[in-house]
């Protein structure tokens, strides 16, 4: 038996986006003649290989009739090329049996027709590479002459501001240093004018220096005479005093011998008569005391006029002293005053030495200054010369690398042509290698099965005695099969691809990643988990959270739907996201993203949702919730909090086990401008819940409730896919909400694949056979071919399962 995985088509590079697929076949094939020619080969020996072409198609069909295999002849000596014909006749071709019931001959034309499109894949995949190769030099060159461009014009403009902002700075300080040396001119001429004021004004101040200091003798020297005279008057008053005081005394004396005279006189006269005897002897002497009498009036007289003439000289004298004292006054003072100007212009004297020795050395400087200002202005006209000069070879280099700029320019425009069409011709092969990548899953079945073993545990391995779980090595069953052994005896199954218990969930989403392109590319993707309580449907699906190599099929999707759609923005492609999830707890549906949802005592939603199919094979979930993402972070918030609102519940089998149907939806709504393409897209993730019996989980009250309700709708489901696998007319999908709810993946045009996960543990045989069995079952159904959806439809808050 062939395997499917031989016939899946190559991987894309994810790195390189995936093209528009808005132009047609025949267009590719017409454009492939006008390069190629028609029936020719890419190198010398295009006629043999066009014959082999030709007898691969027409030849097959030859031998496939007489029910012989046809050569290959071709694929030994080279790719074979294809045109136009070749492929219809090849993607047209149709399998005649003499007999029907001949399956021997139906696989052997069926193996015949597989290696022809492997042939056409090969030729394409071939074509496809070298496609890439030269884009990606294509690219290189021009990324590399755009930024040698972009170089050249950031190193022309900064030479370019370099050199202007140096004329201008250099213009500046020329401008400036002018400023300065004409302001230095004036300072210097107000410093000399300065200086000679000064330096007058020095000159007359010592010559008034000079006055002051005569006039200060001189008024030193009549300072000093008139203090002589007013000693010698001084002097002269003491002597006056002194005589006037012995003329007083004098004067007394006189009056004192006139009082005695008098007395003396009285005691004559009294006398008198005693001396009347004696009168004659006494008249002579009175006649001489008359004479002394009259001679003493006589020189009292004199005395009184000189004292009248020595008081008036007195009074003269007084008033030449006090004339005197008041010259002495006003010279006191007058020296007083010179004195103070004498000191006055001894500090205007010393500032103005100060001034001019300041002065003195500001013109120093000054003169210095001027001196190092013309060296640096001769320097710098020397630098505005050089950076003339520089400017002309800098202008004579800037033309040079406008033309070279101009060649880049032209090289520049040449390879864009050239990956212009590079592009169509990327284009026209993602197209055709959708179509035929499409025909060979149509080929393989719309529904695949992919079966995955969980490691044991370590309660697993504490009750495991033997091994139940074995992988056959055939070639033919190589990642594929996988046998159970109960009760002594083997059950071999076949399924699409069998993952053991140490592969990683990186490798398991490789194997998906085809589907979740394909839901970018337009097409409704179903992709769900089976399997019976603890097998591992949710570490599969959600994997270990805070873990990045445990992540499970969920995110690692989200990521590259994601990173695929940031790649498609050069091509002119833009998507909007939508996102709902549900889960059907005992029959009925709750809204996990709903903010106001309320569970009653029992379990069961408040809100009741009703599943509506239209015509065109959309599923829709009346007043669920949708919400508009932008980026993975979001969508992971959003699952965190669906997981956080799911039913989970702990039975015998499972610790933490779901006790509900998680339905994961995101609508995927693409449109490209260039080329007004639009696509739409569905991905249905499932996490279904956990088969069990009743014997082992030990289930009771609400869980015995729950457990029922999830073996009903899985027992649905089973009865679904038999009627399906015996293309029975009536299919019970509306037996439950689960199954009418995935009547488009199962029934319709979807993509559907199913994860089957097993437990290695010898307690769970049972369980794990009934499963095998019925991934079995789900691998031999057909369903409708998948249809790829070209419209917009108007978002709307409800859910759409593919």
């Amino acid at each position: 038996m062939a395997s499917k995985n031989q016939n899946k088509p190559p991987v894309p590079n994810t790195s390189t986006p995936s093209t528009p697929s808005n132009v047609s076949v025949d267009e590719v094939l017409i454009d492939k003649r006008r390069k190629i020619g028609v029936g020719r080969m890419v190198g010398p020996a295009n006629t043999t290989r066009t014959r082999q072409a030709f007898s691969v198609v027409n030849g097959g069909q030859d031998l496939a009739a007489a029910g012989r295999p046809a050569s290959n002849a071709g694929s030994d000596c080279g790719v074979t090329e294809f045109t136009k014909e070749d492929v219809e006749a090849l993607l047209g071709e149709k399998m005649k049996t003499k007999n029907r019931f001949n399956l021997k001959e139906k696989c052997d034309q069926m193996l015949e027709y597989i290696k022809k499109l492997r042939q056409c894949i090969r030729w394409f995949q071939e074509n496809e590479g070298t496609y890439l190769l030269e884009q990606d030099r294509l690219k290189n060159l021009l990324e590399s002459a755009e930024k040698k461009c972009i170089d050249m014009e950031t190193l022309m403009k900064a030479k370019e501001e370099e050199l202007n902002s140096i004329v201008m700075e250099l213009r500046k300080n020329y401008a400036c240093l002018q400023e300065k040396i004409a302001k230095e001119e004036t300072d210097k001429l107000a410093a000399m004018d300065n200086f000679t004021r000064e330096k007058d004004a020095r000159v007359a101040a010592e010559k008034l220096q000079a006055f002051l200091s005569e006039e200060l003798k001189r008024a030193q020297q009549d300072n000093s005479n008139a203090n002589q005279k007013i000693q010698s008057l001084n002097d002269m008053y003491k002597r006056l005093q002194e005589y006037n005081t012995s003329l007083q005394q004098y004067n007394s004396k006189l009056q004192s011998e006139l009082a005695t005279t008098n007395d003396t006189l009285k005691r004559v006269e009294k006398e008198k008569a005693a001396v009347v005897e004696n009168l004659s002897i006494l008249r002579g002497h009175y006649t001489s005391l008359q004479d002394q009498l009259t001679a003493s009036r006589a020189s009292q007289d004199e005395v009184v006029k000189q004292k009248e003439l020595l008081v008036n000289e007195v009074g003269c004298l007084r008033g030449e002293l006090q004339q005197v004292r008041d010259d002495r006054d006003r010279q006191l003072s007058h020296v007083q005053n010179l004195t103070t100007e004498v000191v006055k212009y001894k500090e205007c004297t010393e500032k103005y030495r100060a001034e001019l020795d300041s002065l003195a050395i500001n013109s120093n400087e000054l003169e210095v200054r001027c001196l190092s200002q013309s060296d640096h202005i001769t320097r710098l006209q020397e630098h505005l010369a050089v950076a003339e000069k520089k400017l002309q070879m800098y202008d004579l280099s800037t033309l040079e690398t406008r033309t070279e700029y101009e060649e880049q320019k032209k090289l520049l425009f040449e390879l864009q042509s050239r990956l212009a069409d590079a592009d169509l011709k990327i284009i026209e092969g993602e197209k055709l290698r959708k179509k035929l990548h499409n025909t060979i899953l149509e080929l393989k079945g719309n529904i695949r099965v992919f079966c995955r073993v969980r490691p044991l545990l370590s309660d697993d391995c504490a009750s495991s005695e033997t091994k139940v779980v074995s992988y056959p090595t055939t070639t033919e069953a190589l990642e594929r099969g996988i046998e159970l052994t109960q009760n002594g005896q083997t059950h071999c199954f076949m399924f699409d691809k069998v993952f053991t218990a140490d592969a990683p969930q990186k490798d398991v989403f490789v194997e998906i990643s085809q589907l979740v392109q394909s839901a970018l590319d337009g097409y409704k993707v179903c992709i769900f988990a089976y399997g019976q309580t603890g097998s591992g449907k949710t570490h599969t699906m959600m994997g270990k959270p805070g873990s990045p190599d445990q992540k499970g099929l969920m995110p690692r999707s989200l990521e590259q739907i994601f990173e695929t759609r940031q790649a498609l923005q050069p091509q002119g492609w833009k998507y909007e996201m939508q996102v709902s999830m549900l889960e059907i707890y005992n029959e009925n549906i709750r809204d996990l993203l709903s903010t106001n949802s309320s569970r009653t005592d029992n379990g069961v939603a408040g809100k009741q949702y009703a599943i509506k199919h239209d015509t065109n094979g959309n599923t829709h979930v009346s007043d669920l919730t949708v919400v508009d993402v932008r980026s993975s972070k979001e969508v992971s918030y959003l699952l965190d909090r669906a997981a956080q609102s799911r039913s989970v519940g702990k039975t015998q089998m499972n610790e933490q086990s779901s006790r509900s149907h998680f339905v994961f939806t995101m609508r995927i709504s693409g449109t490209n401008v260039s080329t007004d393409q639009q696509v739409q897209g569905i991905l249905n993730l499932i996490d279904l819940a956990g088969s069990e019996r009743l014997s082992k989980s030990g289930s009771t009250g609400d869980r015995l409730k729950e457990t029922q309700a999830i073996n009903k709708s899985l027992s649905s489901l089973s009865d679904v896919i038999f009627a399906l696998a015996k293309k029975e007319e009536h299919v019970p999908f509306r037996n439950s909400k689960l199954t009418y709810l995935l009547q488009p993946c199962l029934g319709g045009d979807s993509k559907t694949l199913m994860f089957v996960n097993l437990s290695p543990d010898p307690a769970s045989v049972g369980e794990s056979l009934c499963s095998l069995r019925f991934a079995a079952r789900v691998n031999a159904c057909e369903i409708g071919i998948p249809r790829r959806q070209t419209s917009l439809r108007s978002s709307e808050s409800r859910l759409s399962l593919g």
